[in-house]
């Protein structure tokens, strides 16, 4: 009875070997794909029985594969900006298709533009977003059910109306200052020459665009008049081209100090097409980042507005917070997408999917999704995460195991000889 048993734990050993083995070949045979999580081979004894007795049977070995997701693989270059890694803990949330409701996740982050515009990796699994509005807010809420796979040409084609005009400008202090009479609408109208004027063109809803005139009169030593109108006037509805007027004052070092101009200003169109509140970036008090008065010639550094045609979609950038921008064809940026990350208490107890992906389990728990930037993690642009598995380490198990199965097979051509030793005995 004992030789057979010796058998049997001979013939589970050599099972047990063998798939120590196989773990050891998926670990090889993956060591450069991107996001591999290795698995380790863990063995447990089996014991038949436990007895005072004289007698003994052998129980043989099972093993335990123990799956390293928690282990992070080292950070290295990619080939192109969508190319993505986390840096911490968290999973990227992916789909099997782009329009698919079943959810995986993965750290395989070599993502590309596919042929329909959506980021997908080299597994086929698309990377999944939040929507963000013109704020810059999260559509849906933010929810898993709000996901979306993001598509960097979302917005190719689109046009938007003007939202904020910045302007960084030097005012000639030396200019001579006015010493007539000044109505308000007198720079508008050409009853009086400006100082200096500078034309800065806005867009509607429909991409037209629609020349501003910034207009400046020096009126004191510190004090300049500006007007703010359209040209042509009939550009505007009802033919009034002004759109607003006031006062700047800068201190005694030429940086800016004060404005009577409004905040912003919203213009109605003569087209009908719509417009937005356009603000008006002057600088901050007491600085020089907007508009300043210093002696040197009229300059302006910076005099343009966002919003028109978007055009055609040229590339995309990820920022660390995990936040998606879409640059087009003629310079604009749009942050189009929020990622996500998915959080595990026990990420080693995932379940494994094909693509280097996982699906949550009982062991894993459910997911805990948030904004790429929450706990601290981040997402590395330009990156990828190479495979956890160490070469120098699979090469010695490879041999442990292979000595390993050669003493178990030894065992069981030992026992078959004694077996045929007893065989003999009856003759």
């Amino acid at each position: 009875m004992s030789l057979y048993s010796a058998m049997s734990a001979g013939v589970s050993a050599l099972g047990a070997q063998g798939a120590a083995m196989a773990t050891v070949a998926d670990n090889i045979g993956n060591v450069n794909t991107v996001g591999y999580k290795g698995t380790r081979a863990d063995f447990n004894s089996m014991v038949a029985t436990v007895g005072r007795g004289t007698s003994y049977v052998a129980g043989g070995v099972s093993i335990v594969p123990r799956a390293m997701v928690s282990v992070a693989g080292a950070l290295t270059a990619g080939a192109r900006s969508t190319d993505l890694a986390i840096s911490g803990n968290g999973f990227f949330v992916v789909k099997s298709s782009a329009t698919g409701n079943q959810v995986a996740y993965t750290r395989a982050g070599s993502f590309a533009v596919d042929r329909e515009g959506y980021l997908q990796n080299s597994a086929g699994l698309y990377l999944q977003g939040w929507q963000l509005d013109k704020a810059g807010n999260l559509r849906g809420g933010g929810s898993i059910d709000s996901l979306e796979t993001v598509r960097p040409n979302l917005l190719s084609g689109e046009a938007e109306a003007s939202t904020k005009l910045d302007l960084q400008m030097n005012l000639d202090s030396r200019t001579t200052a006015y010493a007539g009479t000044y109505a308000d609408g007198d720079l508008a109208a050409g009853k009086i020459p400006a100082s200096y004027t500078r034309p800065v063109t806005v867009y509607d809803a429909q991409g037209n665009g629609h020349v501003v005139n910034f207009s400046y009169l020096k009126t004191d030593a510190n004090t300049w008049k500006v007007e703010v109108y359209v040209n042509p006037k009939t550009d505007i509805d009802g033919g009034v081209a002004k759109l607003a007027s006031g006062e700047i004052k800068f201190d005694g070092a030429g940086a800016f100090d004060s404005t009577t101009l409004p905040a912003d200003v919203t213009p109605k169109w003569a087209n009908k097409a719509g417009s937005n509140a356009i603000k008006l970036s002057l600088g901050t008090k007491g600085n020089r980042d907007g508009i300043m008065q210093l002696a040197q010639d009229f300059t302006a550094y910076t005099n343009q507005a966002d919003g028109g045609l978007l055009g055609d979609y040229q590339s995309v950038e990820v920022s660390k917070t995990g936040v998606v921008t879409a640059i087009f064809a003629n310079g604009a940026r749009r942050d189009i997408y929020q990622l996500p990350l998915a959080s595990f208490r026990n990420p080693d107890g995932l379940a494994r999917i094909s693509g280097t992906a996982f699906q949550a389990s009982q062991d894993s728990g459910a997911p805990s999704i948030n904004v790429a930037s929450a706990n601290g993690n981040q997402i590395a642009g330009g990156k990828l995460e190479g495979s956890t598995t160490d070469l120098a380490q699979e090469f010695s198990d490879m041999i442990r195991f292979q000595r390993a199965y050669s003493a178990s097979s030894k065992i069981i051509t030992t026992v078959d000889e004694m077996l045929q030793e007893v065989s003999n005995l009856k003759r």
